[in-house]
This record gives C-alpha cells, structure tokens and sequence, in this order.
C-alpha cells in the first residue's frame, strides 16, 4: 500500500482525499503498520463506497477491516435521504444483524475450571451450531410472523429470558418498521427452526474471564469484576437474513441504471432510500434485524440451561446485546445540523456516548458497552462507547480482530484438529461441529486485536473498559 496517498490526521487516524468519482474522502482509523497490512481491496472497496449517492462526510473503515461484498468488513457510511441517498444490501451484507451479546455471571474463573468439561459439553448439547444446523423450537406461520415484528420481546414473552434482557439489548429488543410481508417465503422457511441456533463460521459460543479491568468505574457500571467468568454469544439471523440477502442484492444490482445509479461494483448493488425497492428491502431488513436478536435471547435461555444443569443457582445477566450488520436511522451533525441519516454499518459495532437517548438510564452516565471478540485463543475486550464517536465514525468501533487471511488460505494452513488441540494445551476447550470451521477461524488467521484495541480507543472512539480471556469455545 502508498501510504503516501493518504493524509496523517493522527497517530491513529488517516484521510484518502476524494478523487475521480469519490464525493467524499474515506476516512481509515488504524495504526500505520495496520493500515500498511491492510488489504488493498478493503481500501479500493471504501473508495467504491465514497462513489455512492447521498453519502455524506466520509466512508469510515475501522482498524480491523478487510475485505467484504462489496462493502469493506468494518466499514461504515451514512447516506441523506434529501440528497437522493441510498440503501445498499451489500452495506448491510448477507449476515443481517450479526452482533455480540455478553453476560456477567456470579461465578469465577475457578468456578469454571472446575467443570470446565462439562460446561463445555452441557452448552454443546444445548446449543445447536453447524451449517444449516437448527433447534428444538420450530415456528408455525404465526409465530414467525412475530418473531419477525418483535425480535427478543417475542422470545422473552414465549419464556425464554427475562424483561430485564430487554432493557440491555440494542433498541431494547426489537426494531420497528419490520415488514415480513417484503419477506420472501423460503428465506421465512430457512429461518422456521433456527432460533436458537449458533450457525457456523465465524460464529461462537465463549465462556470468558475478566483478566484485566482497566477502567474500574466503568467496569462497575458494566457490572464487571475481575476474575469474574462471563459468557459471549456472537451470531447473527441465520439462513433467514443471507436468504434476505441473497433476494434483494441482484434486483438491486439489476435495477440501478433505471435508478440512475452507476455502480462502480455490482457487488455494491443499492437503491434509493424512498424507491419501491429501498422501501421493500428495508422492512425485510429490519425484520432480519429482529430475527436476530430473537436468535441470541433464545440462545441465552439455553445457555442459562446448560448452566443451571453443571453449576445450579448461578446468575447470568444481561451485559448488553449490539449488532453489527445493519442499516439504521439516525441522527447525526452534518455540516453543523442535525440530519436524519441512513447508516450503514458492515462489521463495525455501534459506539453511542455517556447521555445518548437510545441508551437505557442504567447506562446513561457510562456510555453503550462496545463488545469485540477476539480470536479462539485471544483477548476480547469489553469497551464503551464515546461523544467523540458520534463526531468522528457517525458513533461506530471496531467489532473484532478482523481476518489477517481469508478462510481458504486459512484451510490451506492450519489443520483443526491441531488447533483445537493446541488451544486445549493452553487451557481453551472448543468444541464444534467441524474441524474444517475451527481451522477457518484459527487465531493466526486474525489481525492482532490488541493493536485493533488501542487503534479505536486512541482515536476516541471508545474506552477500553475491560480484557476477556477464553476458558471454552463452542464453535459452529
């Protein structure tokens, strides 16, 4: 990469000029060697996404990004409905709502070493995981349909959570404006008997601990302690939100020269945010949105379970729940105003400020819990969102470690069994459905996330809050 190319803002933030057709800079938030070791498709992929209309400001790319469809991984654009702005599926990507939820417990790292088998093997038979894997709970047309109005409020009124999870989830648990009518009927039947269900891929079931408080009142307003086990779901909308995908990208894609709209990827496929079409594909969006926090409160309940069954009485609460695969409406300051904006967010997790409306009053003064999975064998972090985000990414963070290789060239390195025997030599037991997926997801695979870590909060973006060590990964 010509780092020359791009402008030193600071130490960890970086501005590529709009040039040719961009109409605006894209903005890259990393150290230097993370920006030099950055894939060169992520960066030609956010200079595609500074070509769309109605963005405004900056196309935004997080430390940990890489290359996506379309969109960069960790990438994050906001368009203006009154400038002809746009809805991309692609900006959204196929994994609709994929986010993070973690739970404090009131255990401790003992506590789990002394069960760790079988906690590892209570949450692997609870919780279903594997591709095209699903559960116990199969919806009839009824249910689905509100399921797919009412996201997490649907699964804690059928029993599986508590109101309490609700208060600490992104939007307190579902989205309005779903339309599951704009839905079509297989992506309805691929999504029939996966709620609760982890899914494959990068997906994961971890049982942590808190290794490392780093910012102690924050941490007691999370309600983090050191040495403390916590528990981390990270999945998304299932076979539902990619069959969502998978039906709007190519209409889009067909659709854009009668829109006006000249892509410079198909894989960008888009359409006007007021058209038929953006219309349709936002409330079939939004209803994949709540298909996934559906997905992770009932997955909380089984983890619960599986708990109750190794460790009787124990505690598990509702940390906070964050997507970070979606479209939302939002207002932020554009040249000095407030402007009602679209934003998109591809892998980057939002990061509101202490005060925001759309946090719960619990969390008022700390700020939203920014969460960020590392690898099988590395740290996570637990953070907090910041005023100066809103500024800066439009209230976006980093949402992981981000892939230093593609899961093919991963394949071709690493062998699952080996990995999962090595981790084990170090204290991590992983259980999966595939050794092939372990392999994919082996920690070597991954950028540093300690270095991701420090690029986001010495931007601003967010205060790190607390380290997470992995005690057992279930894996799809």
């Amino acid at each position: 990469m010509d780092i020359s190319l791009f402008e030193r803002r600071s130490e960890y933030e970086w501005l590529l000029p709009a040039q040719g057709e961009m109409r605006v800079p894209a903005k890259f938030f990393a150290t230097r060697q993370l920006l030099l070791d950055m894939d060169p498709d992520a960066i030609r992929q956010a200079v595609n996404v500074a070509c769309l209309p109605g963005i405004v400001e900056a196309c935004v790319v997080m430390p940990d990004a890489h290359t996506g469809y379309g969109f960069p991984i960790g990438g994050v654009a906001a368009f203006d409905p009154k400038r002809g702005g746009v809805v991309s599926a692609g900006g959204v990507g196929f994994d609709i709502a994929c986010g993070v939820r973690t739970l404090t417990t009131d255990l401790t790292r003992e506590d789990i070493l002394a069960r760790q088998e079988e906690v590892a093997e209570r949450l692997f038979a609870q919780v279903p995981c594997g591709v095209g894997s699903g559960g116990d709970l199969r919806l009839d047309d009824r249910e689905l349909e509100h399921m797919l109005l009412k996201g997490a409020s649907w699964a804690v009124g059928r029993g599986l959570g508590v109101p309490r999870d609700l208060e600490r989830a992104e939007e307190r648990g579902f989205m309005p404006g779903a339309r599951p009518e704009f839905v079509s009927k297989k992506a309805k039947e691929r999504g029939r008997d996966q709620i609760g269900s982890l899914g494959s891929g990068n997906h994961y079931l971890e049982v942590q601990w808190v290794a490392e408080i780093l910012d102690q009142a924050l941490a007691r307003a999370f309600g983090l302690e050191l040495g403390a086990a916590v528990v981390s779901i990270h999945c998304g909308s299932r076979g539902l939100g990619h069959q969502i995908g998978s039906d709007y990208l190519p209409e889009m894609a067909e659709r854009a020269d009668r829109h006006g709209i000249r892509l410079p990827d198909r894989e960008l496929a888009c359409a006007p945010i007021h058209s038929d079409l953006g219309q349709r594909y936002l409330g079939a969006m939004l209803a994949g949105v709540n298909c996934a926090l559906a997905n992770r409160q009932a997955i909380t309940h089984l983890v619960r379970r599986a708990f109750a069954e190794v460790l009787p009485d124990s505690d598990l609460r509702l940390v906070y729940d964050v997507a970070h695969n979606t479209c939302k409406v939002e207002e932020h300051l554009v040249e000095g105003r407030k402007t009602r904006l679209f934003v998109h967010r591809k892998g980057a997790t939002r990061s509101f400020g202490p005060g925001h409306p759309a946090l719960p009053a619990d969390l008022a003064e700390a700020g939203q819990p920014v969460l960020v999975g590392g690898s099988m064998g590395a740290s996570s972090f637990i953070l907090a969102g910041t005023r100066a985000a809103l500024e800066k990414s439009f209230g976006s963070a980093c949402h992981g470690a981000g892939r230093a290789m593609s899961r093919a060239q991963a394949r071709k390195r690493y062998k699952g069994r080996d990995v999962a025997e090595g981790l084990g030599r170090k204290g991590i037991l992983i259980r999966s459905a595939s050794f092939k997926g372990v392999a994919e997801e082996a920690p070597g695979a991954y950028k540093d996330i300690m270095e991701v870590v420090s690029s986001a909060a010495g931007a601003g973006l967010v205060v790190p809050v607390a380290r997470l060590e992995p005690l057992v990964c279930v894996k799809g």
